[in-house]
């Protein structure tokens, strides 16, 4: 049988919508189409339900919006990117059009679970809020006026060190290409089970970044945080896209989430073909010729 697939389309990205008759005309010769719609709209359609695979076009921040928009479905997502990065949109255009008939046809795929981070605010009165999910990262940033926050952090329940400086991120080894990287954290393969915790500009030139298990559980206590009533201050931001207020006092747990997303795995290429064209890592120093 052929695949039904729900085609979601950034319209905000030109490169999208350009590209959004053909991977529909691709969809509807070797597959089903069973609705599109736009990026980020908050319903999503009851056909979504029977969709066997969720087809998005977009660049990265579209993959993790729509991600954990379309969690709840528990269907391979397929990325194509129209971005200036693609990381986690592993199918160019020209990919697609090459696999289709496998891809939306009755072909066999590959796909991998990428792991989420859950997150959890605790109020100075007791009261709890589960503010989300995150495939990349969590991060706390200082945000305005932009002075040094502290953050009491445990590990598993035992005390760890206090943290002074412009922000922490929590990273799953898919998001350690992102902020983490940025901000001095080591990359990791998403196969590996870990979680990667970086420091933003931390007040100790001793403060490194760290990888512990997946399934560790991190408190972070905000012991000073910015921003008072009437001005943004510190915050927690997931994916780049959530974001929650913090103040002193509150109490914020993150953890591997029970769920994970799943990504269709484009089978003509790989990680390290990703990781050293799109990021150039390890690329060589360029040399004068004689």
């Amino acid at each position: 049988m052929t695949r039904a697939a729900l085609l979601i389309v950034n319209r905000a990205r030109p490169e999208a919508v350009s590209a959004s008759d053909r991977v529909r005309s691709l969809i509807q010769r070797h597959g089903v189409l069973l609705g599109e719609i736009d990026a980020g709209d908050a319903a999503l359609p009851p056909s979504a339900e029977r969709a066997d695979v969720v087809v998005v076009l977009g660049g990265d921040g579209t993959i993790l919006g729509e991600a954990r928009r379309c969690l709840h479905l528990g269907k391979p997502m397929l990325g194509i990117n129209t971005g200036r990065l693609g990381f986690i949109a592993e199918f160019e255009l020209h990919d697609l059009e090459a696999q289709a008939e496998t891809l939306l046809g009755n072909g066999s795929i590959e796909t991998r679970r990428l792991p989420l981070i859950q997150t959890t605010v605790e109020s100075p009165d007791g009261t709890r809020a589960e503010v989300g999910l995150a495939l990349n990262e969590a991060v706390i940033a200082a945000g305005p006026p932009f002075r040094v926050i502290e953050l009491e952090m445990s590990i598993d329940g035992k005390p760890g060190p206090t943290f002074r400086g412009d922000g922490l991120i929590l990273s799953t080894p898919t998001g350690s290409t992102a902020h983490s990287v940025s901000a001095g954290g080591p990359i990791a393969h998403p196969d590996v089970d870990a979680l990667i915790i970086t420091p933003i500009a931390p007040h100790s030139l001793a403060f490194r970044p760290i990888v512990v298990p997946g399934d560790a559980r991190l408190e972070l206590l905000i012991l000073r945080a910015n921003g008072d009533e009437a001005a943004a201050g510190t915050t927690l931001l997931l994916d780049g896209q959530v974001a929650r207020r913090l103040g002193t006092a509150d109490r914020v747990m993150l953890r591997r989430s029970e769920r994970s997303a799943r990504f269709v795995v484009n089978p003509r290429g790989h990680y390290w073909s990703t990781l050293t064209h799109k990021l150039r890592w390890a690329e060589a120093p360029r040399l004068r010729h004689p």
